[in-house]
């Protein structure tokens, strides 16, 4: 007996669907089909298809939470830092499981209610840790899409939610560099190492933790 079509369902459907060929892949007609049941049913479960994005974006933030529980159950309770930067790559795995999570969260219009206690939980680790609301509403902008495992780029490829096509940077570099010699010398310098992954330009797992590892220890600076 086929299984009967619920919200859960067709959101499981329409990850592995993205996961597989990317977010523009994903239609109301393309998930029926691989469903095998009628584009009409679908929308008795998530009214359309930004109601289908609104549903990806929350089952991806549960996922994250999922994560993070799963890391902060692993071992003792540590240090603020370590707690806060075992948060913030557990939902660093579940990106690059999903590429294209970044760009639809940083799209959109509404945040998914669970952002909200993700972030209170992040608060509370600094607060507990002696750091007044002040600093905490300040590392909160510091940390900003980087708590939530990327890096929200100005300019980025298609799988992390823009539109710049790398190969043709990288062949236009030669042209770039004696109008903008130190930014061509740096991005030439920076090429990513195959074995470090990415979600964008400039949003390597090298990349990241530099950038987290460095925001905690400005923090800590802070407390004085």
């Amino acid at each position: 007996m086929r299984e009967p079509l619920s919200r859960d369902r067709a959101l499981a459907a329409a990850v592995a669907l993205a996961d597989a060929e990317g977010l523009r892949a994903l239609t109301m007609r393309r998930l029926a089909a691989d469903l095998g049941v009628e584009a009409m049913s679908i929308y008795h479960h998530l009214p359309g298809k930004q109601g289908l994005l609104d549903g990806l974006a929350e089952t991806v933030v549960d996922e994250i939470g999922a994560a993070v529980a799963a890391a902060e159950s692993s071992g003792p309770d540590p240090d603020w830092r370590t707690r806060l930067r075992r948060r913030f790559l557990a939902a660093r795995e579940v990106m690059l499981r999903h590429p294209w999570a970044p760009g639809l969260l940083a799209s959109r219009p509404t945040i998914p209610f669970g952002v909200y206690g993700y972030y209170d939980a992040i608060v509370a680790t600094l607060v507990g840790a002696g750091f007044s609301h002040r600093i905490a509403h300040r590392a909160l902008h510091a940390f900003g899409s980087l708590a939530l495992g990327f890096a929200q780029e100005v300019f980025s490829p298609a799988s992390a939610g823009g539109s710049m096509d790398v190969d043709a940077v990288e062949a236009q570099l030669p042209a770039m560099a004696e109008a903008l010699p130190h930014l061509t010398a740096m991005m030439a310098a920076e090429a990513h190492a195959a074995a470090d992954p990415t979600l964008g330009w400039c949003d390597s797992q090298v990349e990241f933790e530099f950038t987290v590892d460095l925001l905690l220890d400005g923090i800590e600076r802070a407390r004085g």
